[in-house]
């Protein structure tokens, strides 16, 4: 039995509803990083970096590849640096309405 789309969405949308996630997609962006890069860009634990790149991977948001010790990752599609670039707009516009009303509230 397949899975409605909007439960399919939903699951994509709690899989990406932790800052680190989506700090490490916001990275990815600019194409594929070493774990150890992504380390030194996040200021985090290991382990923690690591169970936040496995929720990613079963969800086939990003893949990774492995040459030697090192592990590189990279979004598993375009679509998914526009969804971050999406996300970012919608919240602009939204802030910047909020800022706008908080404007109109303190001047009056």
């Amino acid at each position: 039995m397949s899975v409605p789309l909007y439960q399919a969405k939903a699951e994509l949308f709690r899989t990406l509803g932790h800052p680190i996630r989506i700090q490490v997609l916001e990275l990815l962006q600019d194409g594929p990083r070493a774990v150890s890069e992504l380390l030194s860009e996040l200021h985090i634990e290991a382990s923690s970096l690591s169970q936040q790149l496995a929720v990613l991977r079963r969800a086939g948001i990003v893949t990774s590849t492995r040459r030697g010790t090192s592990v590189t990752y990279e979004l598993a599609a375009s679509d998914v640096a526009e969804l971050m670039r999406a996300a970012r707009r919608f919240l602009t516009e939204v802030l910047a309405g909020q800022g706008e009303l908080l404007a109109e509230l303190i001047g009056s």
